[in-house]
C-alpha cells in the first residue's frame, strides 16, 4: 500500500512540486488503482489465448513528399523572441 511519503518521494524524483494534500490524494488514487489490478490478477485466464493484437495490422503512412511552406523570416516574425533562426522559449525544466 503506498503512503504519502512514497508520493512525495516519486514527486521529487520526477522534479514535481505537490502539496501535502495531493499526495494524501494520489496516494488514495494510486492505491485504489493498485486494489483493481489486483483484483484482475485473480481472473482464471486458464485456457484463454492470448490476444496480441486484436485487429490486423497494416503501414497506413503514406510517402513522405516535400511541399512548399512558409518562409522561415515570416514564421519567426511572430516569435515573442528568436535566436540563431530558432524560437527561442522559456526553461520549463530545473538544472
Amino acid at each position: 500500500m503506498l503512503e504519502k511519503k512514497d508520493i512525495e518521494r516519486l514527486a521529487d524524483m520526477a522534479s514535481m512540486k505537490i502539496s501535502a494534500s495531493e499526495a494524501d490524494k494520489f496516494a488514495g488514487q494510486l492505491n485504489e488503482i493498485l486494489q483493481y489490478v489486483e483484483k484482475i490478477k485473480e481472473v482464471d485466464t486458464e485456457g484463454v489465448m492470448p490476444t496480441l493484437y486484436p485487429v490486423s495490422l497494416e503501414n497506413v503512412f503514406r510517402e513522405d513528399k516535400v511541399e512548399p511552406s512558409l518562409a522561415r523570416e515570416k514564421v519567426l516574425a511572430n516569435a515573442p523572441e528568436e535566436k540563431d533562426g530558432q524560437f527561442r522559449v522559456p526553461r520549463i525544466m530545473g538544472e
